[in-house]
């Protein structure tokens, strides 16, 4: 079973407004995470992230019966496809939001299965039987470079157009949808982020924060703080997701 979930936003320590949404939305079909990391200036960024959170969350209230892992990838996929025509034509409509789009990262879980998709470079980590582990690739310029072998992923770290995107919502009429599902195990652990976070700490570091045997607001607020403590340069958003799961009739305590 899903044991507990929680999110929190941080404007950081440089910017003058948040531009990041999301949110944990639980309903009797499962827990719906939700990162979108916007981007198109000072008034525009912030919309297309909230357009996008609140469009998923009221879609997601709508769904009345379980869905099937296949089933919940397709919707998934289905939403985001839709969102983004409407973020599209929203900016198409709105001169001070011309150019607009934001990441998308959503993830739907039950006691069965783990379902991600994605645009952009927000990222999704999961702690299972394979360890701590990206189960997304960046949709950027430096991820690209990365996957063709141009560039290390310790040069990416590093490099001058780390925050160039080559894949968003909103930003063109239509869009590819990246997604995986993936079979719950016991005391999985599923973290969605923003950049903002992601680009500060190493996997290492979050493997390390995410081990800590404590409530998972605690846990994101420390978060929080060690990229803050690093710069935060950049808006902070990260989503969790702890499982519970039972086996032989015993609870496995995390």
């Amino acid at each position: 079973m899903i044991e507990s979930s929680t999110f929190v936003t941080d404007v950081g320590r440089v910017r003058s407004h948040n531009e990041d949404s999301g949110g944990v939305f639980p309903t009797g079909m499962g827990v719906l995470a939700v990162i979108a990391d916007g981007m198109g200036g000072h008034s525009a960024g912030d919309v297309a992230s909230k357009m996008t959170t609140d469009a998923l969350f009221e879609s997601w209230k709508k769904v009345s019966e379980p869905l099937t892992a296949s089933e919940a990838e397709q919707w998934l996929k289905t939403e985001l496809e839709a969102i983004n025509e409407s973020v599209f034509s929203y900016a198409a409509e709105h001169k001070e939001c011309e150019g607009m789009g934001t990441t998308a990262l959503a993830s739907i879980c039950t006691d069965d299965y783990t379902v991600i998709a994605h645009i952009g470079d927000s990222r999704a980590y999961i702690w299972g039987e394979d360890g701590f582990v990206q189960r997304t690739e960046d949709h950027s310029l430096v991820g690209e470079l990365v996957r063709s072998g141009q560039i290390s992923e310790e040069e990416a770290d590093q490099h001058p157009r780390k925050n160039v995107v080559l894949r968003a919502l909103g930003t063109e009429q239509t869009v590819k949808v990246d997604s995986v599902t993936l079979q719950a195990e016991p005391n999985q652990l599923l973290l969605l982020c923003s950049d903002g976070l992601s680009n500060k700490l190493t996997l290492e570091e979050l493997k390390n924060e995410l081990d800590r045997k404590d409530e998972l607001e605690k846990i994101a607020e420390a978060l929080v703080k060690r990229a803050n403590d690093r710069g935060g340069e950049d808006n902070i958003s990260l989503a969790i997701v702890r499982y519970q799961v039972q086996e032989d009739g015993d609870e496995i305590v995390t």
